[in-house]
């Protein structure tokens, strides 16, 4: 099985916390289904889990050219310079890191609010993008913006491969069969 879930603000990408912190136990009550792959804490949007081991190697394997879109919501109003730059590539810690799309992106009117909602400033405007990345290191997006000067206030996984939130709020989830996400990819 494939279970789509929204992930929401402040819940950790796994299912124990010994510090009582919210888990993806508190969202999915499916037994033995594991994470493809990680969100973190303060991010928000779209994870996979799954009973396929093989699924699970597929999608999460950070050589298998999946396809993984981010909205963004940054700090700041970038041109085209730093756009070009996150396709680029930016110097990371642990080396160069290419988003293979960035672009400015206006989110849909059903976008949920966030709880708490993002600071308000009206003296620095921020700016919805889009990117997207085929690796997944550690807070990569949030690391890639602030590099180019746009630190990340919000960061929502819109999709992943041929999955997306598709209209899932936050805590929702949907299911596929094995089968079918395995058709899918």
């Amino acid at each position: 099985m494939l279970i789509l879930l929204n992930k929401p603000y402040r819940v950790l990408s796994q299912f124990r916390d010994n510090e009582g912190r919210p888990t993806l136990a508190d969202h999915v009550d499916v037994p033995k289904v594991y994470p493809a792959g990680r969100l973190d804490y303060e991010s928000e949007g779209l994870m996979l889990l799954t009973d396929d081991g093989r699924l699970q190697a597929r999608i999460s394997q950070p050589g298998s050219g999946i396809q993984k879109t981010y909205w963004a919501q940054v700090d700041g109003k970038p041109g085209g310079k730093e756009l070009e730059a996150l396709i680029g590539g930016v110097e990371l810690k642990d080396g160069i890191a290419k988003a293979t799309s960035a672009s400015l992106f206006s989110p849909p009117r059903s976008l949920w609010e966030r709880v708490p909602p993002i600071r308000y400033r009206a003296s620095v405007p921020d700016t919805w993008i889009e990117v997207t990345l085929t690796e997944g290191r550690n807070r990569q997006v949030r690391r890639m913006t602030a590099a180019v000067g746009l630190p990340t206030l919000r960061l929502i996984r819109f999709s992943i491969g041929p999955w997306t939130l598709g209209g899932l709020l936050p805590g929702e989830s949907r299911q596929y069969t094995n089968d079918e996400a395995w058709e899918l990819l």
